[in-house]
């Protein structure tokens, strides 16, 4: 099964925000940077599916060059390969530019599922897995609870207001737009660390 996830590198939350002189964007120079926490949630579920059923991990993140901690990251946590789309305004920009970015990536990597975050923690949109499911033409599903796969491809449970939930049966290749607290995040091993450099 090849997994394809995709993460954003935001502010961290602790972050003191100042805003440029141009008065246009917060000044970037001052921050600290962090994976987006909904995207950390889709990384293990899909190493979490590649320990379970095999096949491989590649984490695809657009940005900056900074961007490139948040692969490395990702590849010490078990990813197999990283994917940068490097472009300064990709942060910047909104979701459909964004997804259009990923899936012209995407398109070049046959692949049995995406995974990405819910939203971000920095625009909150949650638009953009759902964008790129439609650029590439697979189905998909949000605010993911639980992935099984079955001979048909996946079934997936999704979280519905009340304490509801919905559990939907989905040919691959799909995307999913996994929920916070899906899972329990693991840590990079110093092991991992060094391999990813």
């Amino acid at each position: 099964m090849k997994i394809i996830v995709c993460l954003k590198q935001v502010a961290s939350r602790d972050s003191l925000l100042r805003i440029e002189e141009s008065g246009r964007w917060v000044r970037e120079a001052d921050l600290s940077w962090e994976i987006n926490e909904p995207d950390t949630y889709a990384l293990e579920e899909g190493l979490r599916l590649k320990e379970k059923h095999g096949g491989e991990v590649v984490v695809v993140s657009a940005g900056p060059a900074r961007a490139a901690s948040a692969i490395r990251e990702a590849l010490a946590k078990g990813a197999d390969r990283g994917i940068q789309i490097e472009d300064e305004a990709l942060g910047r920009l909104d979701s459909f530019t964004v997804a259009r970015a990923l899936a012209a990536a995407i398109r070049a990597e046959p692949f049995d599922l995406i995974l990405t975050g819910l939203q971000s923690d920095d625009l909150g949109f949650g638009q953009t897995g759902v964008i790129l499911a439609e650029l590439l033409g697979v189905p998909h599903a949000t605010l993911i609870m639980a992935v099984d796969k079955i001979e048909s491809g996946i079934r997936v449970k999704r979280e519905l207001e009340a304490g509801w939930f919905q559990y939907v049966q989905m040919p691959l290749p799909a995307l999913l737009a996994i929920q916070s607290g899906i899972n329990k995040v693991r840590y990079a091993t110093l092991m991992g660390i060094k391999k990813a450099k």
